[in-house]
Parts: C-alpha cells; structure tokens; sequence
C-alpha cells in the first residue's frame, strides 16, 4: 500500500476508535481536507500531524506507526523495535 493509503487508512482507524467524525475536527481541519487525507489523495504537514494527533489525544508517532504498519505490514513490536535499534545508533541513552 502506498503511503498516503496507509496514512489516511491510520487517520480513519484512530478517528474511528474514538468516535470521531470529520466534523469533530473542524478546529484544526475542514472536513473536505481531512476526507481528501482519509482517501489518500493529499500528504499533510508535520503541523498538521501534530494537529490532527491532538484531537484524536494521542501522540503523533501513534499515527505514523500505525502508517507504516498499513504500508509495509509486519507488528508493532518488530516496528518499534526497529525504531529503537536505529535511534539508539544516532541518540544514545
């Protein structure tokens, strides 16, 4: 699945679990903006993540994680996993 898929199938499954509608977002978003995004026709800024991520109340990682999951499969411990090995090369503790 190609990214901007994953994302908007992420952004649904998140607004979805917590009984969200579009509308629910109209402070941060219209809701033509953040269907486009659903569907997958637009890429939204880091801001607009971030945004986007407040409504929902969880962090925006959470959103890319479940992205990247949509897009490459695989689980979320493999993926974090994955994360914390390569963070730890650059970031040590």
């Amino acid at each position: 699945m190609d990214i901007r898929s994953a994302l908007g199938r992420a952004l649904k499954t998140l607004r979805n679990s917590r009984g969200l509608t579009q509308e629910d977002f109209s402070d941060v978003s219209s809701r033509t903006y953040l269907s486009t995004l659903e569907r997958g026709l637009k890429s939204p800024t880091l801001d607009k993540i971030n945004a986007l991520a407040g409504v929902i109340e969880i962090h925006p990682l959470s959103i890319m994680v479940l992205t990247y999951l949509a897009a490459e499969g695989g689980t979320v411990d493999d993926l974090l996993a994955k994360v914390r090995r390569e963070l730890g090369e650059v970031a040590p503790e």
